[in-house]
């Protein structure tokens, strides 16, 4: 039985400045005044130019005339960033994946803002607080190359085969969004901690190696270069675009159902952002019915707010990926206290 639960992540890389930051921390200068500047995790911005944030980004500044200063790299990366310039603020509004939203707010790197239509936004995937809300919703998944593994793989078993030697890779946890996100999942099929580290332990014989940016990883799958590699739905399907060979799935565990979780981008308000009153404009413009009902048309992602109902022939093919793939809750609070505890001990399993 299928059920949506709550949505989206992912995301990592290295850092991209799409544009030069704006001065803080002295008095503005007015054309300060009509910036606002976003740090984020990767996946929403076509590297084309055609992905929902280009589009929102465009219409957001032609509307307000409030340009936006946009910096990408993994989610643990942007949380990290902000965390050392607390007490000089560059950011006013951050996007990242769980646990890393959560892990931001415990910091004291939020405040509270609830945007215009969170009110449609779904319990568990905004905080209780205000302190921030999913913009898009999405789910952890898999790619392989369909050209040279036209049938993908059922499960993490088969990942071991020697076949995959060198041919497979998943994104850094701890740094990527999404790379936090595989032992989020091995920990929910293996059964626990230790099974999971058992199971990644031995992967690693497999494994290319680290990387700090799990978007980088899908144009690898796609020239066959890799044979599978760790994504999320939104972020891989709109790569799939321009990439043919990038098919989806979701490993099971043995013979058991595919499973999956949910990653949305969730959004909050920067504390003593340096714009504060236009990132409360931008979080705003994000959530509204028009930015949404272009998340699957454009984002290739699912809508955050519950009364947008999109039909466009992508969120079709959205739902039919999900069919038959059970989805679970993580326990988001558990992650954000022990996430140390996890990652150091996928270090010591894998030799990381």
């Amino acid at each position: 039985m299928r059920t949506y639960a709550k949505p989206i992540a992912a995301v990592t890389g290295a850092l991209a400045l799409a544009s030069t930051l704006t001065a803080c921390g002295g008095s503005s200068a007015a054309s300060d005044e009509k910036t606002v500047t976003v740090y984020s995790a990767d996946g929403l911005k076509g590297e084309a130019g055609d992905g929902w944030y280009d589009k929102v980004f465009k219409d957001f500044e032609k509307k307000t005339g409030i340009k936006v200063e946009y910096v990408e790299g993994g989610s643990g990366e942007m949380a990290q960033r902000a965390l050392r310039e607390k007490s000089n603020t560059q950011a006013d509004v951050i996007v990242t994946l769980p646990p890393f939203i959560q892990q931001a707010d415990s910091k004291g790197l939020l405040q509270a803002y609830e945007p215009q239509g969170s009110d449609q936004v779904s319990g568990g995937d905004k905080s209780g607080d205000g302190k921030w809300t999913s913009v898009v919703n999405n789910y952890f998944g898999f790619v392989h190359n369909k050209k040279e593994l036209p049938a993908a793989p059922k499960s993490w078993e088969e990942l071991l085969d020697a076949k995959y030697k060198n041919k497979l890779q998943y994104s850094t946890p701890g740094v990527a969004g999404d790379g936090t996100a595989v032992l989020i999942k091995a920990m929910h099929d293996f059964g626990g901690q230790e099974p999971a580290m058992e199971y990644l332990k031995k992967l690693q014989a497999n494994n290319v190696g680290p990387s700090s940016s799990t978007s980088k990883l899908a144009p690898k799958v796609d020239k066959g270069e890799l044979l599978v590699a760790n994504g999320d739905v939104q972020m891989n399907f709109a790569q799939a675009r321009s990439m043919p060979n990038l098919g989806i799935w979701f490993p099971a565990k043995g013979a058991g159902k595919p499973t999956t979780f949910a990653l949305p981008y969730a959004a909050g308000l920067v504390d003593k952002a340096p714009h504060g009153e236009n990132g409360k404009k931008l979080l705003d413009f994000m959530l509204s019915e028009q930015a949404q009902r272009e998340v699957s048309a454009i984002g290739g992602g699912f809508p955050a707010r519950k009364d947008v109902k999109p039909t466009d022939a992508n969120a079709i093919e959205l739902a039919k990926l999900l069919d038959g793939v059970e989805i679970f809750e993580p326990d988001w609070a558990d992650i954000d206290k022990n996430l140390k505890t996890y990652v150091d001990a996928w270090k010591s399993a894998t030799g990381s």
